[in-house]
């Protein structure tokens, strides 16, 4: 499509450099006569003439070749007027003889200059000019054809052009969608949503506008310097070199420009991406904003960021409020030096008018692709620096989907063999964990903020790699197997339950191929009956990230997304810390039922959710401190035994007085 672009462009910049040529061709061949007294010691050999008397010849210029007639031209040889001659035998003779204070007897016929013809009557001088009145009929059809053919073929080539443009948006967009989907967790830890959404957005736009503005108009630009600097040349050389004398002073001017407005753009692109990253920030994060009383400081720094964008953009601004006023002031001087140097050749005879009006288009016509090009700079620096960001996200390396193996059944056997971890080089996070999980085993996993609890889970479902040690799901590592299948064996419920935009049938099964069925029972079976009583039950509409449902009855359509991918390994990361009482103890009664069959790995604040489990793993700054059942490790009176006497004691703290009313 961009092939048949560049050709359509091509033909139409053609048929741009041929317009000029035609009005030449009209002046002229036809509105201007084209005979001429050229003062020759002997006949010209290059044409039919007719002697006047004196070696003065009448002849028709446009039989003679442009080296015999520059020649003429260059010895004075060539009169500067053009006549118009009557012969004898001709049907208009008539008019000539009745008009003699125009016309002069000459032999063979009738003599007459331009200035003369005007003491013609207009009735009688239309009939004397019908040939060329005929011939500028037929340019003036022809420039109307090529106007219609440049219309059609403008109209096919823009909307190709904006075709492919909106093409390469939409496979640009795919690709770099499907790329940050295939990014490992830990990338999202130091990329700004807002900075992602301008990539995909505003960057790829940029690289659009690139397309449909700049890339392929580059050939029309090209095309039409080279077009039209040859048809100068070949009108007048002389004065051709006249305009070319101004290029130094563009070529200074552009380079001026480019290096100006590179940094600029770039500081405009990057206070964008810094916009656009707050913006979203703070409207994701408005609750916290009005609960603390913040709006006034966050619209501060909105301002401060906004200004920045300004001054970048009022700089930018600045650099074309000088290029462009400078380069519109070149242009018009080149035209000033057409008139003054053009016309001073033609009033001698050495340039014809309509040549002289053809090279004022024409200078018109050579100035107009190079204020595009120098203007075209900005957007190509725009989509330059866009593909700059575009490819370094593209250059993130990706996890590894499809690489590795599956197993024909797995059981769901977990173990971690002296683990060690650090988000940062040398900060550990975990140091040497060892832990294992048979199948349909309830592993709890407890100890304080920081201990590195919510860590064994990322790097269970690799969302992180390991520095040191190994995990296996059925004695296989979990590096060796293919993601996907590593992760379709595992159901997540995490305590900040996300939700999508869309109902909570969609929400719930996540994929279309589960039937709305196995949903609807995956609910029932987790106790999430308050879905029955929605207005629209299971296609009731959810708001964006679920906001207009409670904690806890998001915690329970997250249980019922969990049962309905039926899952191998459940993991439950803090899964019922925000929730109350109530919704807790419904959670409860579905639990033993959910965990029935499947190894489970339990990570909990609450240490009544956890009494049942048949291992409960403590960890300390890192390390497993201690190992056992609930009973076992209360009779170690450590770790667990102090965290479990705190809780308690504060709950009893919180119990109402005897007496008093609740």
């Amino acid at each position: 499509m961009l092939l048949a672009c560049v050709v359509l462009i091509l033909a139409l910049t053609g048929i741009q450099i041929g317009i000029p040529y035609l009005s030449k061709m009209a002046i002229d061949n036809y509105m201007t006569p084209s005979l001429g007294i050229v003062s020759l010691p002997e006949p010209p050999s290059s044409a039919n003439f007719i002697l006047l008397g004196d070696n003065r010849y009448l002849i028709d210029l446009r039989l003679v070749d442009r080296e015999t007639r520059e020649g003429w031209k260059a010895t004075g040889t060539l009169s500067r007027e053009r006549y118009l001659f009557v012969a004898e035998d001709s049907s208009h003779a008539s008019i000539a003889m009745r008009n003699p204070q125009a016309f002069t007897l000459v032999s063979g016929g009738y003599l007459a200059d331009q200035e003369s013809l005007r003491k013609v009557p207009s009735h009688e001088l239309i009939v004397l000019r019908d040939p060329a009145i005929a011939g500028v009929m037929r340019i003036a059809s022809l420039f109307a054809f090529a106007l219609l053919v440049r219309f059609l073929f403008g109209g096919l080539q823009m909307y190709l052009l904006q075709f492919t443009g909106q093409k390469v948006m939409y496979d640009m967009r795919q690709q770099i969608f499907a790329h940050i989907l295939r990014l490992p967790v830990s990338y999202f830890d130091h990329a700004p949503v807002g900075r992602l959404v301008t990539r995909v957005t505003n960057d790829v736009a940029a690289i659009n506008e690139m397309f449909t503005s700049m890339l392929v108009n580059l050939f029309r630009d090209a095309f039409l310097i080279v077009g039209v600097l040859s048809i100068m040349f070949a009108l007048e050389w002389r004065l051709a070199f006249v305009i070319l004398a101004l290029f130094p002073i563009i070529v200074f001017a552009a380079f001026q420009f480019r290096n100006r407005v590179r940094s600029a753009y770039r500081e405009v692109r990057r206070q964008i991406a810094k916009l656009n990253a707050y913006l979203q920030e703070s409207i994701s994060g408005m609750r916290i904003v009005q609960v603390f009383v913040q709006e006034r400081e966050a619209n501060k720094r909105f301002m401060a960021i906004s200004s920045d964008k300004y001054l970048a953009s009022m700089k930018q601004m600045v650099i074309f409020a000088v290029f462009r006023p400078l380069m519109s002031f070149l242009s018009s001087f080149a035209v000033a030096l057409v008139i003054w140097y053009g016309g001073l050749n033609a009033l001698g005879g050495g340039l014809s008018l309509g040549a002289l009006t053809a090279f004022i288009q024409y200078v018109r016509m050579l100035f107009e692709p190079i204020l595009e090009l120098s203007e075209g700079y900005n957007v190509l620096q725009g989509a330059m620096a866009a593909a700059e960001r575009i490819f370094l996200l593209l250059e993130e390396p990706e996890e590894k989907h499809g690489e590795g193996k599956s197993l024909a059944h797995c059981r769901g056997k977990i173990e971690f063999r002296n683990v060690w971890f650090a988000y940062n080089e040398g900060e550990w996070v975990l140091k040497g964990v060892s832990f294992s999980a048979a199948p349909g085993e309830r592993i709890a996993i407890v100890g304080l903020t920081g201990s590195g609890k919510t860590t064994i889970i990322r790097i269970l479902l690799r969302m992180y790699p390991i520095q040191k040690g190994e995990i296996l799901l059925d004695g296989v590592p979990i590096e060796e197997l293919e993601l996907s299948f590593l992760r379709s064996q595992m159901a997540v419920v995490l305590q900040d339950v996300f939700l999508f935009s869309g109902d909570i049938m969609d929400n719930i099964r996540l994929r279309a191929d589960i039937p709305e069925e196995e949903v609807v029972s995956a609910a029932r079976f987790v106790s999430a009956d308050f879905v029955e009583n929605l207005p629209d039950k299971y296609h009731t509409e959810v708001k964006e990230r679920g906001i207009t449902l409670s904690i806890g009855q998001r915690q329970l359509l997250s249980f019922a997304r969990a049962v309905v991918f039926n899952p191998r390994v459940l993991v439950l990361d803090e899964a019922t810390a925000s929730i109350d009482s109530h919704t807790e103890n419904l959670i409860q009664k579905s639990l033993s039922k959910i965990m029935s069959g499947r190894t489970s790995i339990v990570v909990a604040h609450r240490l009544s959710t956890i009494r049942e489990s048949n291992r409960i793993i403590v960890l300390h700054k890192g390390r497993i401190v201690e190992q056992g059942s609930h009973h076992e490790l209360l009779a170690q009176d450590g770790l667990y035994a102090a965290l479990h006497s705190l809780q308690f004691a504060k709950s009893r703290e919180n119990l109402p007085a005897h007496g008093s009313k609740p």
